[in-house]
C-alpha cells in the first residue's frame, strides 16, 4: 500500500521549502505552525511575481518555522523575522501569469531585505482573506477551489517511483540522478508504480481525508536548478519529453499531479501514513 514519504511546504513562492513530519490540510494546501504553503511571494515594481526561472538564487532564501513568526535566512544576511499576525498594510495589486488580484504588502523593511538578498528591486507580499484566487474550474469539475500563490492548484503530489524511472533514464545517458526537491512537491508517495499517480481518481488517508487529483502538472525549467545552491545545470525536460508529453495539457511535459482537497479540512497528514489509492476507470 502506498504511504507518505515526504511532506513539504514552500512558504515564500519559489524560495526554499521546509521538510515536515506532519502537515495540516486546508482548502488552500498544506500548513504547519500557522504558516501556509505559498503564503508569501516576491513581486517586482509592477507587482509581477518573481520566480526561480528568472532568479535562480531565490532557492538560497531559506524560511524556518518559528513559534509566532517565520524566520528567513539568506547567505551573508542577518535573519529576517516575519510576524504571523496579518499586518495592517495597504492592499496592493499583484499578478501571477495573467491573473490579477490583491495581496498585502509586507512593508519597507522586508522589501529592503529581499532586494539586498537577491540584488534586484522587489517587494514581499502576503496572501490575506481579501486575496480571492481560485483554481481553474475546467479541471476542478466546476468546484470553486481557493489557492494562495501557487501556480494554480493547492497541492502537488508525486511518487518516488516516478523519479526513480526518470533517474534511470538520466543515468543511462551518463547524467546525474536528481533529487525530488527539483520538482518541488508538497506530498510524495512511495510504494507505487512509476507514474501510477497519473491514473488515480483519489487518495484516501484514514476515514476522513480524501485528496483528488485533477490535472497533470506541466513542467517548466525549474527542475534544472539545484535547490540548494541555485546553480543551473542540464534540464531533465529533454529526457522527459521523450515519454511524458501529455495530450491532456496540449502536449505539455508532465511530472506529478495537481491535487485538491476532497475532504479533510483541518486534518493532519503524517509521514508514514498509509494511502488507499483509487484508480480511475
Amino acid at each position: 500500500m502506498p504511504s507518505i514519504a515526504e511532506l513539504n511546504i514552500y512558504p515564500i513562492k519559489s524560495c526554499a521549502g521546509i521538510r515536515l513530519s506532519t502537515a495540516v490540510l486546508t482548502d488552500t494546501g498544506l500548513s504547519a505552525g500557522g504558516v501556509h504553503d505559498r503564503e508569501w511571494m516576491l513581486v517586482d515594481e509592477q507587482g509581477l511575481f518573481l520566480t526561480q526561472r528568472e532568479y535562480p538564487l531565490m532557492v538560497t532564501i531559506r524560511p524556518e518555522l518559528g513559534n509566532s513568526h517565520l524566520l528567513v535566512h539568506a547567505p551573508g544576511m542577518p535573519a529576517l523575522q516575519l510576524s504571523l499576525q496579518m499586518p495592517a498594510s495597504a492592499t496592493v495589486q499583484v499578478t501571477i501569469w495573467e491573473e490579477n488580484f490583491s495581496a498585502v504588502d509586507a512593508g519597507d523593511a522586508a522589501a529592503a531585505w529581499f532586494t539586498q538578498a537577491l540584488g534586484v528591486s522587489c517587494r514581499l507580499v502576503r496572501s490575506s482573506p481579501q486575496t480571492r484566487r481560485f483554481a481553474n474550474q475546467k479541471w476542478t469539475g466546476n468546484k470553486l477551489v481557493p489557492t494562495r500563490f501557487s501556480d494554480g492548484y493547492p497541492i502537488l503530489l508525486t511518487g518516488t517511483a516516478s523519479l526513480d524511472d526518470l533517474n534511470e533514464r538520466l543515468q543511462q545517458q551518463g547524467r546525474d540522478a536528481l533529487p525530488m526537491n527539483r520538482f518541488r512537491p508538497n506530498v510524495v508517495l512511495d510504494e507505487m508504480e512509476a507514474f501510477e499517480e497519473d491514473y488515480a481518481a483519489c487518495f484516501e488517508i484514514g476515514t476522513d481525508i480524501q485528496l483528488r487529483p485533477v490535472k497533470p502538472c506541466p513542467r517548466c525549467p525549474i527542475p534544472s536548478i539545484d535547490q540548494l545552491t541555485g546553480a543551473v545545470g542540464p534540464d531533465p525536460l529533454d529526457i522527459l519529453q521523450t515519454y511524458r508529453a501529455n495530450p491532456l495539457v496540449d502536449g505539455g511535459i508532465t511530472f506529478g499531479m495537481n491535487v485538491i482537497l476532497g475532504s479533510g479540512t483541518g486534518q493532519t497528514l503524517r509521514l508514514g501514513d498509509e494511502v488507499n489509492m483509487q484508480i480511475a476507470f
